[in-house]
């Protein structure tokens, strides 16, 4: 998953998905990555081209510490479809990425097909300013436990910490300066007039719990987008894409299949883009790119039967939660010492929502069973992995 210059700046970004299908490009919120979007290249990637990216300043993108506007990133929306050749694409943005969107319909309207707008504004100026200037002075953890609240709802919170604790992680990574330039773009966007030029079909997809960009706001938007059409998810706050992932997918999905006549292809056998975005989702997109590139036109065959099937049918089946098949995982690894492959799910059991506590406990269970010397030797793999992230 390659660097790419774009207007002036360096983008991460990721691909999956049938090549010639039609595209679908997701940009996301401030202070995320493009892993926000997951679930949607899961669900969709077995009939669209999905591209995520990181924003300017955030994850794996370049940071540049430069006074830019919403319209610069609605460029780098468009030099990034340049460079990678797509002439037209469906935009899908959330919050900062959801202004990305607005401006981008309204720059590149030859260019949009559709735009999905997700918990986002026109015009929201007030705080930025100081929310910039207090990451600059004293970093992303002064805000990110504030930032979080607003993100999810309290009981989505404290019911899913591994979907929080990941994301809390990224915040944490962000560089301040790349926060706080998004930061003044978003002080300083203003939307309202121009958004009467969208032409583009528009779905509005609000949070009803949402306190940073409350429905009114999304309201707001429809009544300036000819033709927009205005959908409020409950028990939702800042992140639906995460929060209510099905409900958002299945409105996402019913509007891009309207308007492209797509249809699933899932039947007869599970399709290698949506076994790959399962793939990337549990080990990182950075490690499964890396793999395929260096297997070599001997192995491929074997890159494709694995991802099909173990990540495709048996990691992409529902029945077990991802926590649980990471448990599972890594105890068959410990009973055949398995030590790369045990190496390779440790950090992903714990993005599925695995605590040290429990990897520990599992580690002890296993001795039980598997006996001491393999348990042993899962403990000493545990430290060489994590190194000081364990006490």
């Amino acid at each position: 998953m390659p660097l790419i210059s774009a207007n002036g700046v360096e983008l991460f970004y990721d691909l999956a998905g049938p090549e010639g299908a039609p595209v679908v490009a997701f940009s996301n919120s401030v202070g995320t990555t493009l892993e926000m979007w997951d679930a949607q290249a899961r669900a969709l990637s077995d009939r669209y081209r999905c591209l995520r990216y990181d924003a300017r300043g955030h994850g794996r993108s370049q940071v540049l510490d430069q006074l830019i506007t919403i319209d610069d990133l609605a460029d780098d929306l468009a030099g990034l479809l340049d460079a990678l050749g797509m002439a037209q694409a469906h935009i899908v943005g959330l919050s900062l990425g959801g202004m990305t969107a607005q401006a981008f319909g309204v720059r590149h309207p030859d260019r949009a097909e559709s735009l999905t707008l997700m918990a986002t504004a026109a015009y929201l100026p007030h705080g930025y300013d100081k929310r910039a200037e207090t990451v600059r002075a004293q970093g992303m953890g002064v805000i990110v436990d504030a930032v979080l609240a607003r993100w999810f709802t309290p009981d989505f919170a404290a019911a899913h910490p591994e979907v929080i604790t990941p994301m809390r992680e990224r915040f944490l990574q962000l560089d301040p300066r790349g926060y706080a330039v998004c930061c003044m773009v978003i002080h300083d966007m203003d939307l309202r007039a121009s958004n009467a030029a969208i032409r583009a079909p528009t779905l509005i997809i609000a949070g009803a719990d949402d306190p940073a960009t409350p429905p009114a706001m999304l309201e707001d938007i429809r009544t300036r987008i000819p033709q927009a059409e205005l959908i409020v998810l409950p028990r939702a706050a800042h992140i639906p894409a995460v929060e209510q992932a099905d409900r958002v997918n299945r409105h996402l999905a019913a509007f891009l299949d309207g308007l492209t006549g797509g249809k699933t292809s899932r039947a007869g056998g599970v399709s290698f883009e949506a076994g790959l975005a399962n793939r990337k989702s549990v080990l990182g997109a950075e490690h499964v790119e890396r793999s395929l590139k260096n297997a070599g036109a001997f192995a491929l065959p074997w890159q494709d039967f694995i991802t099909r099937t173990a990540w495709g049918e048996i990691w992409g089946d529902p029945t077990l939660p991802r926590k649980v098949r990471s448990l599972v995982t890594l105890s068959m690894m410990v009973a055949l010492h398995r030590e790369e492959e045990f190496k390779l799910h440790v950090r992903p059991a714990l993005r599925n929502g695995v605590t040290i506590e429990e990897l520990r406990a599992l580690l002890l269970q296993t001795a039980i069973y598997a006996g001491v010397p393999a348990t042993n030797a899962a403990f000493r793999w545990v430290k060489e992995t994590l190194g000081d992230e364990i006490a």
